[in-house]
């Protein structure tokens, strides 16, 4: 009897990160049901809570990344780096796995790394339209290159790209309510446009002093729009006194969101950071958006995502450092434009990759199936 299949998914550190890769294992576990998945992440990091909370195991490794702004620390990182490499050598000796899967972040480098040193094929996911540096590195030895944008042969080896999209949560398709009976749900008015601002799970400052802005200088009260504002947990207190300062009946300031998929459905406009996760819900769910790229990650990889779609009218850009001037006023000439927010959205719906999950196992399967081919 052929024994169940040993699969190794690896990465994290943020969301971004986490869920895709919760996605391709519920994919997995639906075309190979007897299949073990081990996952492999980053110690103190957030998949170490979320992974278990799904119901798979996980192992977490010592790394960290790199300190691009305070050079001496990187002394610790290496050392941190030369355990997480070793630990990660007896992980693949003991578990054995037939096929190591990395989605990305400086976690999923050392266990696929020494994947690749035992024999073991890879396969890498790589979200952003820019390359990170851990899957450039592990590019060259990789079996399959699965991405969420096109062009990517200036990163990675052409004959190994494999164009998927990015797995996104299901459940934000399961909504069966129509636009105007989720903003009720919500408790905004049907009749008005909803402006939906999030900055992920950790909320974004910029886009929460914009909105405070807004309400303290009495632009938000003569708006003919409503606000659903996620704040984040790190600012949440500081937005929820300005909010109930006001007590704006169009504006409903909340620190998370617990049911994204009736926020989405509500929404005619979507003010966001601009993540690989995050775009590739918009595209699948065809919203007009305003995307403001966080500066302060890799490669300045949320510009280069923005860009993408800004340059094929799929999406506004504005850039972090531009946002206290020109985010507000894009906001009300989008909220009162519907023709404008039309546009965007089938716009933003082309660039669509539907069901990235299953096409990533695909990927899999045809390296299991076939080798090197």
């Amino acid at each position: 009897m052929k024994r169940p299949l040993n699969i190794l998914i690896s990465g994290g550190g943020t969301g971004g990160h986490i869920f895709p890769a919760l996605s391709i294992a519920a994919a997995l576990r639906r075309r190979h049901p007897d299949c073990n998945i081990l996952f492999v992440g980053a110690e103190n990091r957030m998949e170490m809570e979320r992974v278990p909370a799904a119901g798979y195991e996980i192992i977490g490794l010592p790394v960290a990344g790199f300190d691009r702004k305070q050079l001496w620390r990187n002394f610790g990182v290496a050392i941190k780096l030369i355990k997480s490499l070793l630990r990660a050598r007896r992980i693949v000796s003991r578990f054995r796995p037939d096929i190591a899967i990395g989605v990305g972040g400086y976690a999923s480098g050392p266990i696929l790394k020494a994947a690749q040193r035992a024999g073991v094929p890879t396969l890498l996911q790589e979200q952003n339209s820019y390359a990170g540096v851990t899957n450039k590195l592990l590019a060259k030895k990789a079996r399959r290159i699965c991405t969420a944008y096109p062009d990517m042969e200036r990163f990675f080896p052409a004959e190994n790209i494999v164009l998927t999209g990015n797995p996104v949560r299901k459940q934000l398709f399961e909504v069966t309510m129509s636009s105007a009976e989720a903003k009720k749900a919500l408790g905004f008015s049907a009749a008005e446009p909803l402006v939906l601002v999030v900055g992920g799970s950790l909320g974004a400052r910029t886009l929460n002093n914009v909105i405070i802005n807004a309400i303290e200088s009495g632009k938000m009260a003569k708006a003919k729009f409503s606000v659903l504002w996620q704040t984040g947990k790190t600012d949440g207190e500081r937005c929820a006194a300005v909010a109930a300062g006001a007590s704006l009946p169009n504006v409903h300031a909340t620190e998370f969101i617990a049911d994204m998929a009736v926020a989405y459905r509500a929404a005619d406009l979507v003010v966001a950071r601009a993540g690989a996760g995050t775009i590739s819900e918009l595209e699948l769910l065809g919203k007009a958006a305003i995307l403001v790229p966080s500066p302060n990650v890799a490669e300045d990889h949320q510009r280069h995502n923005a860009e993408a779609l800004s340059e094929r009218g799929a999406a506004v850009l504005v850039l972090d450092a531009d946002a206290d001037r020109q985010l507000w006023p894009e906001i009300e000439r989008l909220a009162g434009d519907a023709d404008a927010r039309a546009v965007l959205s089938a716009n933003i719906l082309k660039l669509a990759l539907t069901d990235a999950d299953e096409r990533i196992v695909d990927a899999v399967d045809h390296i299991l199936t076939n080798g090197t081919d």
